[in-house]
């Protein structure tokens, strides 16, 4: 199972009897409702987040809402790192993409998502605008309709184009020989 969202991928309908060859259409599998719920969870970024938001919420806690850490409220310290696990998020979708998913969908949720959840999990930069009920309305609301977001499937041109015998998939290494006493290795 990958970490992301799979590209829906054509499956050949092989419903024909005595297994002859059909032409029925073929079938897209891709990954399921609660599949996709479960994947398009920032899960790294909102563990990092939580960590930091533990030691932010307790100097908050012991000294009040005008603590400050190293000459800086407290509370700019927590709006700036929500702000930059907010902007990593889709980077680290990015960062651990393989070949078969949809990553730039799962970035887009993903950076949807990252604020909903950390306001759900009680996120310092909110403090003052949090509510429980409305956290908890958010959370189900989005992590429902962020099922229903589901990738392409891949167009046929594009597909046509990556079939084409002989044509190079990405850069690649050419050696060229050189006649003896040229280049760089002379003896």
């Amino acid at each position: 199972m990958s970490r992301l969202v799979a590209v829906p991928r054509e499956v050949p309908n092989d419903n024909s009897p005595f297994g002859l060859a059909s032409d029925a259409p073929s079938a897209y599998v891709t990954d399921g409702y609660l599949e996709r719920i479960a994947k398009y969870v920032p899960a790294e970024m909102l563990a990092f987040s939580i960590f930091i938001n533990a030691i932010l919420d307790q100097t908050v806690k012991t000294g009040g809402k005008l603590t400050s850490m190293a000459g800086f409220p407290v509370t700019t310290i927590a709006v700036i790192a929500f702000v930059a696990c907010w902007i990593c998020a889709p980077l680290f979708v990015w960062y651990v993409r393989q070949k078969g998913d949809a990553w730039v969908v799962n970035a887009l949720v993903s950076f949807l998502a990252f604020p909903i959840w950390s306001y759900a999990i009680g996120n310092v930069a909110f403090q003052d605008y949090r509510d429980g009920n409305l956290a908890a309305i958010l959370l189900v609301s989005f992590s429902l309709l962020s099922g229903l977001v589901t990738p392409r499937p891949p167009s046929p041109k594009r597909q046509q184009k990556q079939d084409v015998p002989g044509r190079a998939s990405g850069p690649q290494l050419v050696e060229i020989e050189q006649p003896p006493g040229t280049g760089w290795n002379r003896s």
